[in-house]
């Protein structure tokens, strides 16, 4: 059983890793490559955490940490040894936090997980279609002690000490299909699957060539992504929540925030923040080993999506 706070078990009991029960794979392109991939997501032992293997290089590994992170322009990409990099893992990030999955291989055939429909809720499914194993060894947390915050601009993300984990996003876009939009999120009872997972990944019809010129986005369709054009958005449908852009930034936040190595609690402020200062704002906390300690223990906090 969950209470309301964080998916916290009501048992007393101390906290386990978990791991996915069997191998699952799916293929789609990749939103800024174009090509086509194959992820291939197996289970890990404890104490593993998540490291995609690029197949394609001899299984060079790369783990999903925020100190591998390498570049962090309209994605997040994460690299191990030298010129071995893994683009765009923030929406399979996202799904694996929301899913409570603490170790797995992810093998890929390409340099960039697929997009799949821009969102996180495949990546879910699939977990959800081979189930949770858990492992033994006690689940660890960061629990963050004193207030860490970075700045750029108008944008701004901020870590703060709390009992429990909680986010709110506020976004600004000069077009009216967007505007302003805050959202309030809070891990509990499911609200990950039912609430984020299914916003997709968004762009502006009039910025694609020039993105597409420097590399980029060359997998973006509207299959793979919220298109918004001068009169509003492109996609047959439109959105799947009215608010889909911020709970998408709140997507990302979550994705990028899991590179930590473990789940982060605290309260997250963000202010149109984006991927960089998603990472900005982890290497600050690390930087200082009185801004956060980790925990094992049956307070342990976890997400959870059923």
């Amino acid at each position: 059983m969950t209470d309301d706070r964080f998916g916290r078990t009501g048992t007393g009991e101390v906290e386990r890793q978990t791991t996915i029960c069997r191998m699952i794979d799916c293929k789609g392109v990749g939103l800024h490559g174009g090509e086509r991939v194959r992820a291939v997501l197996r289970p890990a032992p404890a104490g593993t955490g998540i490291v995609f293997r690029r197949i394609d290089l001899d299984g060079a590994e790369v783990p999903a940490r925020y100190d591998r992170v390498a570049d962090t322009g309209f994605a997040t990409t994460l690299e191990g040894a030298p010129g071995v990099r893994v683009r765009t893992v923030e929406h399979l990030m996202a799904a694996l936090w929301g899913c409570g999955v603490d170790n797995l291989f992810v093998d890929l055939d390409g340099s960039e997980v697929p997009a799949m429909d821009g969102s996180a809720e495949p990546f879910v499914f699939l977990v959800e279609c081979v189930g949770l194993r858990t492992l033994d060894a006690a689940r660890e947390t960061i629990r963050v002690l004193r207030p860490v915050e970075v700045c750029e601009g108008g944008a701004r993300i901020a870590l703060l000490p709390d009992d429990g984990a909680s986010l709110r996003f506020e976004i600004a876009f000069d077009h009216p299909a967007i505007g302003a939009q805050t959202l309030e999120f809070a891990p509990v009872n499911g609200a990950f699957r039912r609430e984020i997972a299914r916003a997709r990944t968004f762009g502006f019809e009039s910025q694609i060539s020039a993105l597409r010129a420097r590399g980029l986005a060359k997998g973006g369709s509207l299959d793979t992504a919220v298109v918004v054009g001068e009169s509003g958005v492109l996609n047959d449908g439109g959105l799947r929540f009215a608010d889909e852009f911020v709970r998408h930034k709140v997507l990302d936040c979550l994705g990028d925030l899991y590179l930590a190595g473990a789940r982060v609690v605290a309260r997250v402020e963000a202010v149109r923040a984006g991927h960089t200062l998603n990472n900005r704002v982890l290497r600050a906390l690390f930087a200082d080993p009185a801004n956060w300690r980790l925990e094992t223990d049956d307070r342990t906090p976890r997400p959870a999506v059923a």
